[in-house]
């Protein structure tokens, strides 16, 4: 081989072998909890990065006859593994990486539901697609690392036996991990919920915004991520299955007419309801409930929307809009809390005889 072409791929697999090994081990550190992992990695990274440059600084001694030792002799026993083993393991990593960047693109061909929909089958797809490309990746690295191990020579079935009675101590430890993944399972089989459902979990609410057989990943009204383990999902509320309901309060004064002000909620509902830019949102027609309770100060007034899955809250805040303004027009005030003090009559003294 040419001495330049012998320079060009060792350039090249330097190339990618420390820049991909050194990411590795900066996403492992980020997986870390503490700040200092962070560093440790870091620092493993560029270990990996000198090990890299000197292995290929001994390969280019041995190759191009350079009087360097004891690089050259490191370079004579390089070229010998590879030789034997080494480029059909270097090969094997090489069609690991390729098939571990193929998986999104594999699952790119299934039916992408579009971006505003949010049907079960929506959810389902995202959620399926979600799940399917995080077992996909793993299935792909952990054939790739059993076959690097066989092509280092490696006894790989010696090596699976004693990683079943591992796995087997390990559980007793893993148990919540174990857990994680039983209970993943079965959310994904019942449909609980999915990726762009709405739920409330406990003490945290929010969007989910990626779902595995591990964690649950939920962001909330004010951008804050939530990682829910999913051992920890013990009751679940969520807010977008199927279809959806708003429910608005709104107070009259007591003063009013009671039966004008509830033909002039049936009006405006009616009137809501059949708006082009607002009527493909509802699931069903509105319903007025009628008078809810006597509160302190006015009558409550209630309204039921069943709206499509996530649109109740955009609902609700226009027919607040619209009741107030309609409410406004017909005079019909909307009481607000105050206080009314009353001193009684002034004291009258009766002179004695």
């Amino acid at each position: 081989m040419a001495p330049w072409l012998d320079l060009a791929l060792t350039l090249l697999v330097v190339y990618f072998l420390g820049r991909y090994g050194a990411r590795a081990l900066n996403a492992l550190g980020r997986l870390t909890p503490t700040k200092g992992d962070d560093r440790f990695f870091q620092l493993l990274g560029l270990l990996w990065w000198g090990v890299v440059l000197l292995l290929a600084f001994s390969h280019l001694a041995h190759a191009l006859g350079l009087p360097v030792e004891p690089w050259r002799t490191w370079g004579q026993g390089l070229a010998r593994w590879l030789g034997r083993q080494g480029a059909s393991a270097l090969a094997v990593l090489a069609l690991t990486f390729l098939g571990y960047r193929l998986v999104p693109l594999v699952l790119k061909n299934l039916p992408e539901p579009e971006e505003e929909e949010h049907t079960r089958e929506a959810v389902r797809r995202r959620t399926l697609r979600t799940v399917s490309e995080s077992a996909l990746r793993v299935v792909v690295l952990v054939l790739g690392g059993l076959l690097f191990l066989s092509n280092l020579g490696l006894n790989v079935t010696a090596l699976l036996a004693g990683a079943g009675v591992a796995g087997l101590a390990l559980s007793f430890a893993a148990q919540n991990l174990i857990r994680d993944f039983i209970n993943g399972f079965f959310i994904l089989l019942e449909d609980q919920y999915g990726v762009g459902d709405i739920v409330q979990i406990g003490n945290v609410g929010g969007k989910v915004e990626r779902f595995n057989l591990r964690i649950t990943v939920l962001r909330d009204l004010e951008g804050r991520v939530h990682f829910l383990p999913n051992s920890e999902v013990r009751q679940v509320t969520v807010l977008t299955q199927e279809w959806s309901r708003a429910v608005v309060d709104v107070n009259v004064a007591y003063k009013e007419d009671l039966e004008r002000a509830l033909e002039v909620f049936g009006d405006e509902v009616a009137r809501f309801y059949e708006d082009p830019e607002w009527r493909e949102r509802f699931a069903d027609p509105p319903e007025v409930l009628g008078v809810q309770h006597l509160a302190e100060s006015g009558v409550t007034i209630r309204v039921l929307f069943n709206t499509k899955p996530a649109e109740q809250w955009a609902i609700a805040r226009e027919f607040r809009r619209r009741i107030k303004n309609r409410l406004d027009r017909e005079g019909i005030e909307i009481p607000y809390p105050h206080q009314r003090l009353y001193f009684g009559e002034a004291l009258k003294l009766e002179k004695g005889g």
